[in-house]
């Protein structure tokens, strides 16, 4: 089958616009598609086979023409949506575009589906988020991570803990109440319970000692160790 291509996508919006008394018309001042109904602002559709940077950036310069901007999409596999349909979704909004999913068939014009309509997007602040990375951020000890990193584990707070009953562990078997006195780390017992990681094995009741894998973070993180035993 040969590739779809985007001016495909113009008579469906066409035929969907024009089924709601608007007056459409193609290529407009640099505009894929201008419709207008009576008095009303113009509605301005920027059309392209696949999500991308380049379609918000036409979007984005529409917003001169008027307030009602559309993107419009074809609907599929190769949209450029399947695996981050609610986070595009949820940037176009922020933006104030609204967004057309366009099923171009075999035959026929295609049907267009109206996703989000444009609207001044007000982000809701989640309290709980905020105050989880704050907290975060304050018992995080030093920076021991590189922004923009990937594949690689991050060090968080509550693994620096855990790399702390790591090296109190290094030289043998103790229990929880000897490495709470030793480390004065009051989660110590939840943390060694809860064993996250595989970090940690309990040779009787509340005494551990460490695993294999306790053993190879120790190699692993040990400059983290270092930093987070000194502080």
């Amino acid at each position: 089958m040969a590739p779809r291509r985007e001016i495909e996508l113009y008579q469906p919006v066409k035929a969907f616009l024009e089924a709601q008394g608007y007056a459409v018309k193609a290529e407009v001042s640099g505009c894929d598609v201008v419709a207008i109904r009576g008095d009303e602002p113009p509605v301005v559709v920027e059309l392209k086979m696949r999500f991308n940077l380049e379609l918000l950036l036409q979007a984005a310069d529409r917003l001169s023409f008027s307030d009602t901007v559309y993107i419009a999409v074809a609907d599929g596999p190769r949209s450029g949506l399947r695996g981050r349909g609610k986070r595009a979704l949820k940037l176009c909004r922020m933006l104030g575009f609204g967004v057309l999913l366009v099923r171009l068939p075999e035959t026929g014009v295609g049907h267009v589906t109206p996703v989000q309509d444009p609207g001044l997007y007000q982000p809701r602040r989640n309290p709980r988020r905020a105050k989880r990375l704050l907290k975060e951020f304050i018992e995080r000890v030093g920076d021991p991570n590189i922004g923009g990193v990937t594949r690689t584990p991050i060090v968080t707070a509550y693994r620096q803990t855990a790399l702390r009953l790591v090296a109190q562990l290094e030289t043998g078997e103790a229990t929880t109440k000897q490495i709470r006195a030793e480390t004065g780390i009051g989660q110590a017992s939840a943390i060694l319970q809860r064993n996250v990681y595989g970090w940690f094995d309990r040779t009787a009741r509340g005494v551990y000692a460490l695993s294999p894998k306790g053993r190879q973070a120790a190699d692993l993180y040990r400059e983290v160790i270092i930093r987070v035993v000194a502080a």
